[in-house]
């Protein structure tokens, strides 16, 4: 059977996929125009069963928090009410840490949102474009009278993201499949992601360090983004801080002046 006119094949064979609640369209038939809604219905099963384990690869540490059962279930509910809006797998699944914020059975563990968020921030910065990182000589060729008016140009690669729990550690515990200890999950973490070769690291922050790491990341001039550090933490170390960012490959170049 022909879809309606004006609708493509595509566009009459996909919504009922993640919705089992929908019956199979009627452009679906099998040899000599006979109904195929077991057809169907396995293919909509394989669909999924892929976009769940999509989220599983993307958000290891999360499913080994909450089980392996939990998990599923939980991206299941998300899969049927966000479909696919690219052909790449890896891409699917972005807006997974809001949908566990909000799901009701989540809600005994706050911070899992959060971890989620640093798992995305991982996969983003492993696929982020290559760049050569900024080398401490660089900065240290810059005379005083230059420093506050200093414009750090972000690594395609560096996210920084902040927490009220302490996201970092649980993530670090969880993602290799460790046995963690004791954890405090109510100690508010920072984290900074980076990758400035092959590799992706997790950094936890200091106090006022993602305020500062955040002012220059979005290219803030040094001088505001020190200020403003100082202020969320008055023991904040601006030249340990600064050589931890180069350190950790956050930066790939300078300017001077502020942005316009």
């Amino acid at each position: 059977m022909l879809p309606e006119p004006g609708l493509s094949f595509a566009a009459a064979f996909a919504p009922a996929l993640l919705d089992p609640a929908r019956g199979t369209p009627a452009i679906v038939t099998g040899p000599n125009g006979k109904a195929a809604a077991k057809r169907y219905d396995v293919y909509r099963n394989n669909v999924t069963v892929s976009l769940i384990d999509a989220l599983a690869a993307v958000y290891p540490a999360v499913q080994r928090i909450t089980g392996v059962e939990f998990f599923r279930a939980m991206a299941r509910f998300h899969v049927r009410g966000n479909p696919p809006t690219s052909p790449l797998l890896f891409e699917y699944g972005r807006d997974f840490p809001q949908f566990i914020e909000a799901y009701e059975h989540a809600q005994e563990m706050p911070w899992l949102a959060d971890v989620a968020r640093i798992e995305r921030a991982w996969l983003d910065c492993y696929h982020a474009r290559d760049a050569a990182p900024l080398s401490a000589d660089r900065l240290s060729a810059v005379t005083p009278d230059r420093l506050a008016d200093l414009v750090f140009v972000a690594h395609p690669a560096t996210r920084c993201l902040r927490s009220q729990y302490a996201a970092v550690t649980i993530f670090a515990a969880h993602r290799d499949g460790a046995s963690p200890t004791h954890i405090d999950a109510s100690t508010p973490e920072d984290a900074l992601i980076t990758r400035p070769d092959f590799d992706v690291a997790v950094r936890r922050l200091p106090p006022g360090g993602a305020v500062f790491a955040a002012h220059l990341i979005s290219g803030r001039p040094l001088g505001e983004a020190a200020a403003a550090a100082l202020d969320a933490a008055p023991e904040f170390d601006i030249a340990a801080n600064i050589a931890g960012l180069i350190e950790a490959g956050a930066f790939i170049s300078l300017a001077c002046g502020a942005p316009s």
